[in-house]
């Protein structure tokens, strides 16, 4: 394509791609698909992934190859950019292959980071639509987790106001929920500090029960959890029910099945359950399924979507929310536990600009321009960054894999500084390749291409960090110590009850552990770069997901609503009144 990254902005470029890109249709045909697309419009759809289970159940699994990263900065290292662009690589050497990603938030899209469709000339398209809500899946999952806590609050007003022969006469039985233990709040899809800490049922009787809440970021929402895992609507309905919105005063936890709303909730989310197409600018198909967050949510495209992809495509590239120690130890501990999934190779995302600011140079601060630093070689600041590197290559190698490391190509970047990184890599015995995907799409991409055909052919000795029947606080501490590097666990009183109490479920205690945590740093502390030495992971609290059935340790301050900048991306969005096209996005 002849587009110039280092001269246009990123939705300059979706815009042009935007005129030559296939219809659902051509895409469609292409993937094999007939009955099974139901289009939304000429440019996105949605595949029934019933029907397409049922008519290849028979056929042999793709290639599943998982796209991590080294700690980020700030400014994030282009993950999604190269997963698109290993797309499109692949797609030039003659594979079929697809891509599996998760939504865009709008938190982000408004904020600072701006969104997650890629970069330069390795970006998925229509960008507006796809920046902007897509085929509404995201809002489904807030009307459905927002009516949870509907019934919830309404349920607490009615047994305030009304004796038991009266709540029995609607049909009720005292639920006897506890004000002070209820787990649940509210989620909204934009970063709103303002609403982390609120309190609701303010007026007269009729208008609520007076308490303290909350709101998450949609992402966090137990609810897109399930829906990230959940392998059929059966099976959605069944987790959707076992969600624990709230403790009884006896210490009894009450679900939304209690709460009579579980089937509603689950009617909200049928269409959502289907996964998206869309494309990357060069043809190549991409499905889209779920939220994003991996430091405070899963963090991964759905089971549902890999499934499907694996059935298509000869190669399935998907991606892990943030670097290893948070997204990739999500996706090998948690994701294909339940999948019955297994990775045939394993990508490692590293720049020039990480190393260098875990090396010691000035962390680069979103909507600022980079430091001047960063634009000077500086081989001793690589030199100790790479000891991050280092790091995260040792934690995919627990698992059981060798990982390739790709280095994402700056403009910017030296050819002693990235020489240099390769020897450090190719020392250690890693495949290391460089990739310039961002500045020339699929072509750029090609060496990363080939190393991830060669390794896939390679049979991994894939093993998970821990057992289920191992208890609790074991697990915990093996994360913190084994891929964290932390000395050991301090727990909260909060967090020691929480633990006491699923370790006396025998549910409860066998599920999988799903940390939220900083994805700034390998410790609990954003601003410990590098390899932090002599540190104790802090967990303030746990949540128990019984319905994606996951234990939710919370470490550090992490917050599972983030804030709004001074410097938001919504400054810059506007829209063209003549073509109605959305610009400024990024």
């Amino acid at each position: 394509m002849k587009f110039d990254p280092l001269k246009m902005k990123n939705w300059e470029i979706a815009y042009e791609a935007e005129k030559n890109m296939k219809t659902v249709y051509q895409l469609g045909e292409e993937l094999g698909l007939t009955e099974e697309l139901l289009p939304y419009g000429h440019y996105i759809a949605k595949i029934d992934y019933q029907r397409v289970f049922e008519r290849l159940k028979d056929k042999v699994n793709g290639k599943y190859i998982d796209i991590t990263a080294i700690t980020p900065t700030p400014l994030g290292e282009g993950k999604t950019t190269t997963l698109i662009g290993l797309v499109q690589g692949l797609g030039k050497r003659g594979k079929k292959v697809i891509g599996t990603m998760r939504q865009p938030s709008s938190g982000p899209i408004f904020n600072i980071k701006g969104g997650s469709a890629g970069g330069g000339l390795s970006q998925v398209i229509p960008l507006d639509k796809f920046s902007l809500g897509l085929t509404g899946d995201i809002n489904a999952v807030m009307n459905a987790h927002n009516l949870a806590m509907v019934a919830l609050t309404a349920r607490m007003q009615h047994e305030a106001n009304y004796s038991d022969e009266i709540l029995a006469k609607k049909g009720l039985k005292r639920l006897n929920i506890d004000p002070k233990r209820v787990e649940m709040g509210w989620v909204i899809d934009f970063c709103a500090q303002a609403l982390r800490h609120i309190v609701i049922g303010l007026g007269g009787k009729m208008d609520g029960y007076p308490m303290e809440s909350k709101f998450y970021i949609s992402g966090a929402s137990e609810v897109m959890a399930i829906l990230a895992i959940a392998k059929n609507l059966k099976d959605l309905r069944k987790r959707i029910g076992k969600i624990v919105v709230a403790f009884d005063k006896y210490g009894n936890p009450i679900t939304t099945e209690d709460l009579e709303v579980a089937g509603a909730m689950t009617a909200l989310l049928v269409d959502a359950l289907n996964p998206n197409l869309v494309q990357t600018i060069e043809g190549q198909p991409v499905l889209v399924h779920t939220g994003p967050f991996g430091n405070i949510a899963l963090g991964q495209s759905s089971v549902i979507a890999d499934y499907i992809a694996l059935k298509l495509g000869e190669y399935v590239v998907t991606e892990s929310g943030f670097a290893a120690d948070i997204g990739f130890e999500k996706f090998w501990n948690v994701k294909c536990r339940i999948s019955g999934l297994i990775p045939d190779a394993v990508v490692i995302v590293t720049t020039i600009r990480a190393l260098k600011c875990h090396g010691g140079a000035p962390v680069p601060k979103p909507g600022s321009s980079l430091p001047k630093e960063y634009f000077e070689e500086n081989l001793n600041w690589i030199k100790k960054g790479c000891e991050n590197l280092f790091h995260c290559i040792n934690i995919v190698r627990k698992s059981g894999i060798n990982p390739i490391v790709c280095i994402n190509k700056f403009y910017t970047d030296t050819k002693k500084e990235l020489d240099f990184v390769k020897r450090f890599c190719e020392d250690l015995g890693v495949r290391v390749v460089f990739s310039d995907h961002w500045l020339k799409g699929g072509e750029g991409a090609l060496e990363l291409a080939d190393a991830v055909i060669d390794a896939s052919k390679e049979i991994s000795q894939f093993k998970f960090l821990y057992k289920l029947d191992e208890p609790v606080k074991e697990r915990i501490e093996k994360i913190a110590k084994k891929i964290y590097g932390a000395e050991g666990v301090i727990y909260s009183s909060a967090a020691e009850e929480k633990i006491k109490l699923i370790e006396r479920d025998e549910e409860l205690k066998k599920m999988p552990i799903c940390i939220a945590k900083t994805h700034l740093s390998l410790s609990d502390d954003p601003g410990k770069k590098g390899v932090p030495k002599k540190w104790q992971l802090r967990i303030r609290d746990v949540l128990i997901y019984r319905g994606s059935g996951f234990i939710v340790p919370v470490a550090g301050e992490i917050k599972l609503m983030p804030g709004t900048g001074s410097n938001p991306a919504y400054r810059r969005i506007d829209v063209d009144l003549n073509t109605g096209k959305v610009k400024g996005l990024f």
